[in-house]
């Protein structure tokens, strides 16, 4: 899987569109909010929502202590750094951004929901 295709498939989802909001750095959001940290493109990592605690997120990290990180700033709320071409299956990926994607779109007020 490449950051293109990621980022396709983040943009593919009901109401994404893509931002930059910092020089250099794609992000896809649903509404306001972010639900996908891409970066530049240069580290093939995406960050997610991957969990509704950072207890819940810590699973990625004790699977895959090689391809999971907790994210700066914003790790102690469940989100993680996921490396793209590494130990994590491709379709795990997909649900993590499923799943990061579900759980922004539930904390948007009901008429801002796709």
């Amino acid at each position: 899987m490449t950051w293109e295709s990621l980022l396709a498939y983040c943009l593919a989802k009901p109401g994404a569109w893509q931002d930059e909001p910092w020089e250099g750095d794609v992000v896809a959001k649903v509404g306001a909010k972010i639900f996908a940290f891409l970066g530049s493109g240069d580290a093939p990592s995406v960050g997610l929502k991957c969990g509704a605690s950072r207890e819940a997120a810590d699973e990625w990290l004790a699977r895959y202590p090689d391809d999971a990180s907790v994210m700066a700033y914003i790790g102690r709320s469940g989100w993680n750094t996921l490396r793209i071409g590494g130990a994590i299956p491709e379709d795990e990926l997909l649900e993590a951004i499923d799943a990061s994607y579900s759980a922004i779109v539930s904390k948007l007020p009901k008429k801002d929901r796709p």
